[in-house]
């Protein structure tokens, strides 16, 4: 009821009015309380700030006076404290100066010391030969001397004297050491380097071992040795000493079996190696075991007297380091001068090398007993195991040089050639299990071939003369193709390579080689046509022979030379046909001398046509007889009639281009042309026997293509005008069948004169 009354009165605004003045009242009491505050707060302030403002002021005083006090004190101590500080850095500075130089002195006098010690001892130890403790004198002699050089002291003379006295010394040292060297080891080399002059050359140990059960070195060679060690000289004494080694005995006992090593002790010379002749050898080259028990002498001897004392230089010993200079060489010297020609020249012999292998082990496992190798496996053994590599390398050598010097050899040797000459062929092992053999044929196969057989010739090489090189080449390929048989897969392939390349070279080398003869002589390019012909005629089927006894890829028919045969026999045609291109080429010369056949009524034409023919058919007579029985005889008859047909071709388009040809001139040239008709087929004498050569002769117009046609023309240079109409017979008659109507027209107008004859003939020939 109550909130309703007030909401109602709120409406009208009397409520409002007493609310603010109530807020009003309020806020005065508020003020008054504030006010009051405020005033005690700075009441208290400034009663207390008096007093401290006082205390403040003396304390400012008392700070003044103490900062001038500072003052006054640091003045004094810059004035007077700073002043005695600075001499007594400077003090300080010249003791400590004073004090180096004192200890640098005492140093540098300390050395001086050293080195006079030092040089004294030496003094005392080289005249009594203690070489040892005289090569220590002077290497402590040299530190000090390097140590007084450390200072900077290169400008004192006194250094520099005792650098020079340092060298004097260390000469004088090394000089003694090498007359004792000189003194213990004594080398008589030869003037020359026959096998008699090394007979000379001995190594003296001289005193080199005290006597004894077991020799020993003496105590001057272990001195002399050390001593040079310290000095650092003994490296190259083993050096020079590695090198008269090699050249004068090493080396001479490997190059000459006659010469053996002999090692004799003496009294009062030591122990003296000395060459000695083996007058019983009788051999060219030493075998490995001879070589390695004569090398392996000398070093043990080295290695007993010289070489086993406890001397050393860096961490090697003086056997180590003689052995690394000697090695190189002399393994070197080994397979050239001996392993080489060790190795066998046939396959059957490669079982036995095994023993060379072991050898060769054996006298590597006493060089490394002694220290004179370090490795396990060298050059010298590795050659050895590769027994299989250098017999195909060997082999493949010398059959490729044998097979270029056939090559350049000469020619002409020939031997003669039947249809029935066969290679002789080796006879082989069977064929392994992995190569398939064809079956043979069974009866019903057999009784279905053909009634008619070839001929056994058909196939076969016809007779002809060859050059005995090629046939020596040809066995040659065989040889090494049988080898290749029984030898390893390696040394097979390698040697079925080399046989092709032996063919190949022929291919090259031949026609480079002997180019100007080829062409220079008939005879021999005859020859060589024959010899391609014959590689390539087996060249067909030798592969095919060896194929199943060859190792893979090849025994799966890799193995074949049939490639090569197109090859060869383009080499030989075009080799002969070269040799046809320089007949053919003379025959047409001699034949251009000829005047071209015209008014031979003169004397001198006729005589100049005269000697062409006869200079032509005398040419063709010395190659007949130089071809005889070398070419086939189809090759000969085909060749012979080429080059008739050559020059019967020149004479008939010599006569056909005549325009006038008198009586006179007819007669002369059917004396010429009918010379040639009977001349021409005693050219054809393809054998030696002379009966036999009437068959080629008859049968000349087989291979002179122009024969029928010289023969007409012959006819027609004595005939009447109505005996060529007669042959001419319409054009159907034998003059038409080798001659053309203008030919024929042309030839009438220059054998006969302008008559009414003449044209009626003329209008025969149609």
């Amino acid at each position: 009821m109550a909130s309703f009354v007030t909401e109602v009165l709120a409406s009208s605004g009397k409520l409002e009015k007493e609310d603010l003045s109530g807020k009003i009242s309020k806020m005065s009491r508020k003020v008054e309380e504030t006010k009051e505050e405020l005033y005690e707060m700075i009441n208290k302030r400034y009663a207390d700030f008096l007093p401290s403002l006082q205390s403040s002021e003396q304390l400012m005083i008392q700070v003044d006076e103490v900062s001038k006090e500072m003052e006054a004190l640091k003045n004094c101590i810059k004035n007077e404290v700073q002043q005695n500080i600075q001499g007594a850095v400077t003090e300080y500075a010249k003791l400590k100066q004073q004090l180096e130089k004192n200890t640098v002195i005492i140093e540098v006098l300390g050395h001086l010391k050293e080195y006079k010690n030092a040089m004294e001892e030496f003094d005392k130890a080289l005249p009594n030969k203690d070489y040892v403790e005289a090569a220590n004198m002077l290497e402590r002699a040299r530190t000090s001397v390097d140590s007084l050089k450390v200072w900077k002291l290169s400008q004192v003379p006194l250094l520099g004297a005792l650098s020079s006295e340092l060298t004097v010394q260390r000469e004088n040292l090394i000089y003694h050491l090498g007359e004792e060297w000189k003194r213990l080891i004594i080398w008589k080399l030869p003037p020359s380097n026959g096998p008699q002059s090394f007979l000379s050359v001995a190594l003296n140990l001289s005193h080199a071992c005290v006597e004894g059960p077991e020799a020993k070195p003496s105590a001057l060679l272990c001195c002399v040795l050390q001593a040079l060690a310290i000095q650092g000289e003994l490296q190259n004494k083993i050096k020079l000493f590695s090198q008269a080694l090699v050249k004068s005995m090493l080396k001479p006992l490997v190059v000459h079996p006659s010469l053996w090593v002999n090692v004799v002790e003496q009294q009062d010379e030591g122990i003296v190696l000395a060459f000695e002749s083996l007058q019983e050898s009788s051999k060219e080259r030493s075998t490995p075991s001879q070589v390695y028990s004569k090398l392996l002498m000398v070093l043990k001897t080295l290695h007993a007297h010289l070489l086993v004392l406890d001397v050393s230089i860096g961490d090697k010993r003086l056997s180590t380091i003689l052995g690394e200079l000697i090695w190189e060489e002399m393994s070197g010297c080994i397979i050239h001068e001996c392993l080489v020609h060790s190795i066998p020249n046939n396959s059957s012999e490669l079982e036995k090398y095994t023993t060379v292998i072991k050898q060769t082990e054996e006298f590597e496992k006493a060089l490394k007993d002694m220290d004179f190798l370090q490795r396990d496996s060298t050059d010298l053994l590795k050659y050895a195991r590769d027994i299989n590599c250098h017999f195909a390398s060997k082999k493949c050598k010398d059959v490729i040089v044998a097979a270029r010097k056939l090559m350049t050899s000469k020619m002409h040797n020939t031997v003669k050639i039947t249809p029935d000459y066969k290679l002789r062929l080796p006879k082989l092992p069977a064929p392994g299990p992995e190569v398939k053999v064809k079956p043979e044929a069974t009866r019903e196969e057999l009784t279905m071939e053909n009634a008619k057989q070839l001929s056994a010739l058909s196939l076969c090489l016809p007779a002809c003369r060859i050059s005995e090189s090629v046939q020596q080449l040809m066995e040659l390929a065989l040889h090494t193709l049988c080898e290749a048989v029984g030898s390893s897969a390696y040394c097979a392939l390698h040697l079925f390579i080399t046989v092709r390349n032996v063919f190949q070279l022929f291919y090259d080398v031949v026609p480079t080689y002997h180019k100007e003869n080829l062409l220079k002589f008939p005879h021999l390019a005859a020859i060589q046509h024959n010899n391609c012909m014959y590689l390539a005629h087996h060249l067909l089927t030798l592969g095919h022979h060896f194929k199943a006894h060859l190792p893979q890829p090849y025994g799966r028919g890799l193995a074949t030379f049939v490639d090569m045969v197109p090859g060869f026999r383009r080499l030989g045609a075009r080799c002969f046909l070269a040799q046809m291109n320089v007949q053919r080429s003379e025959l047409l010369e001699r034949l251009s001398t000829a005047h071209n056949f015209c008014n031979l009524d003169d004397e001198d034409n006729y005589v100049a046509a005269s000697k062409a023919v006869r200079q032509v058919i005398h040419q063709l007579k010395q190659l007949a007889t130089v071809w005889q029985d070398v070419l086939p005889v189809s090759i000969y008859c085909k060749a012979m009639g080429n080059l008739l047909n050559t020059a019967i071709t020149e004479i008939i388009a010599k006569i056909l281009m005549l325009e006038d040809i008198s009586s006179e001139d007819g007669e002369h040239l059917h004396t010429l042309c009918q010379n040639i008709i009977e001349e021409g087929p005693l050219v054809f004498i393809p054998l030696a026997e002379e009966h036999k050569n009437q068959k080629y002769q008859e049968e000349v117009p087989l291979y002179v293509k122009k024969w029928g046609t010289f023969k007409e023309l012959v006819i027609i240079l004595r005939a009447n005008l109505q005996e060529i109409v007669d042959r001419w017979a319409d054009g159907k008659g034998p003059l038409a069948l080798e001659f053309s109507s203008s030919e024929i027209k042309n030839l009438i107008r220059a054998l006969f004169q302008n008559t009414e004859r003449r044209a009626v003939a003329l209008t025969k020939i149609k």
